[in-house]
């Protein structure tokens, strides 16, 4: 298995931020053929999704999330930034893991798939996230 960590900022407010890229760039310093790419996200406050991203549908996903799981002060969990007890459950919603297999070197996504972090956490601005890629 090889696998590698990378740091992703992601400011100040919530957002869906596209890892394809850097997907594919690890595989790519891999030498990937056929195998499994699996996406870790080592923390308490985020998650990923495979969505379709830049029409609108990463704007949607946050505000479900808002809709869902209200920045209030409703939540046991409370430090930090108001309402930011949310942020602990956004994990059970996105998991912080994806994993997804690879052909010929490429992530096997659909046309308009992109391999996301979903970070609603306003009080982290960046992110580790871990690439391990395991050949077939």
């Amino acid at each position: 298995m090889q696998s590698i960590e990378v740091e992703i900022t992601t400011g100040r407010e919530a957002v869906v931020h596209d890892l394809s890229d850097a997907a594919q760039k690890f595989l790519a310093d891999c030498g990937a053929t056929d195998g499994l790419l699996h996406v870790w996200v080592p923390h308490a406050t985020a998650g990923l999704a495979v969505i379709e991203t830049g029409a609108g549908s990463d704007d949607d996903l946050l505000s479900a999330i808002d809709d869902l799981l209200p920045r209030d002060d409703r939540w046991r969990h409370q430090h930090g930034t108001p309402g930011h007890g949310r942020d602990h459950v956004v994990p059970g919603f996105l998991p912080p893991y994806a994993t997804l297999p690879v052909l010929d070197g490429r992530p096997a996504l659909g046309t308009w798939q992109s391999i996301c972090l979903v970070d609603t956490n306003v009080d982290n601005p960046v992110r580790k996230v871990r690439f391990s890629y395991l050949s077939g």
